[in-house]
């Protein structure tokens, strides 16, 4: 075995393609992704999308049927996972119950041969990263979930791998420990320093830890970016609608002026539409928009100056819920999807809303972002 360099761990998959049933199904379809070396990516998206496979396909569990996997700039497709120095952390965790914390961290170390004493050694120095050190004499059941996944996380990066592989690493635990472990998760990764890609179907989870966010749809990538990127200027309505904290209206442009267009939708007055600088629409095109819930305010019609110079839609409330800090308001402002307008918790209650009552949902048009097709 030839070792590559620790640390380099930049991932490149290059037009991967993987098929099965000989080409029938198409479970990742032509993906071109550069991760940086030291990176957090997070791969995005509902199940069946191809997340998981393209993380098996890293870790050396599958080859593709076309195209490149780098790592370091090696391509690395047919080699098995030990010579692509990647190691792999499992939803289950996988802990050897009979064995001790230290001994579960160093096992992998004693398969390749290592003396006891230079394992112990090693695995000592892990446990000081990650803060297990006074557990290293206790069995798995004797452990909380998030100091389990600690040892997990610890068995896979004593390696020294170039890449770790994290398959929903968080869907076992409960809410308040989730949020607990990401923050952990992010810290331990920065410590480490070693390239991260983590698979989720959770966005709040990937737009809290990574670096790069990758949303994927039926084996596509659809975007790929920092998580405020992704979130805030997402590239079309389904990343818009996946991601969550966006309403998306679609409608007919009416007219151009060349920065700006009026967007007509069937029952609404016109619609301004910032064109963002470089894009172009032409009358008549058909186009989707996006503004954040919480860029909406909800003024009753009495009010109605106050849209002087601002785009706003006709609605009527269907649902209200409290979420602590701020109100969800459900309005019927379209006819497939949610539309929703987060309002600040102790704006809402200086004059309450009511389901059934008629409103202006308006936004300044700065605020919209006009999305490709």
């Amino acid at each position: 075995m030839t070792d590559a360099p620790i640390g380099k761990g930049a991932v490149e998959l290059a037009g991967v393609v993987k098929s099965y049933d000989g080409g029938d199904t198409l479970a990742v379809d032509g993906i071109n992704l550069k991760i940086p070396d030291g990176a957090y990516c997070c791969l995005l998206g509902p199940s069946g999308c191809g997340k998981s496979t393209i993380l098996r396909m890293i870790a050396g569990h599958e080859d593709p049927t076309k195209g490149e996997i780098l790592i370091g700039g090696e391509n690395v497709v047919g080699l098995p996972p030990v010579k692509r120095r990647t190691a792999m952390m499992f939803q289950s965790y996988a802990l050897f119950p009979h064995l001790s914390v230290r001994d579960n961290i160093a096992y992998s170390l004693r398969v390749r041969g290592m003396a006891k004493a230079a394992r112990n050694e090693r695995a000592e120095a892990m446990m000081a990263k990650v803060h297990l050190t006074e557990f290293a004499d206790r069995l798995p059941a004797q452990l909380s979930g998030g100091q389990q996944q600690r040892v997990a996380l610890a068995r896979a990066a004593i390696t020294e791998p170039r890449v770790l592989l994290l398959d929903e690493p968080l869907s076992a635990l409960d809410e308040h420990l989730r949020i607990q472990m990401r923050t952990e998760l992010a810290s331990m990764q920065k410590d480490l320093g070693i390239t991260f890609v983590h698979v989720t179907h959770t966005q709040m989870e990937a737009i809290a830890l990574a670096d790069l966010v990758v949303v994927m749809e039926k084996g596509k990538i659809k975007q790929a970016g920092s998580a405020r990127d992704v979130y805030v200027t997402p590239r079309d309505r389904y990343v818009a609608e996946f991601m969550g904290g966006q309403n998306v209206l679609r409608g007919r442009v009416e007219t151009v002026n060349g920065v700006r267009a009026t967007m007509i939708k069937e029952g609404q007055r016109p619609i301004e539409v910032s064109l963002g600088g470089a894009k172009l629409v032409d009358r008549g095109a058909d186009i989707d928009i996006a503004i954040r819930r919480d860029d909406i305010e909800l003024l009753r019609p009495e009010r109605a100056e106050r849209l002087d110079g601002r785009a706003s839609v006709t609605t009527r409330i269907t649902g209200i819920e409290y979420q602590g800090n701020f109100v969800k308001v459900m309005l019927d402002a379209t006819d497939d999807v949610a539309f929703i307008a987060f309002v600040p918790e102790r704006r809402f209650y200086e004059d309450p809303l009511q389901i059934g009552d008629v409103v202006y949902a308006a936004w300044d048009v700065s605020h919209a972002h006009l999305m490709a097709k």
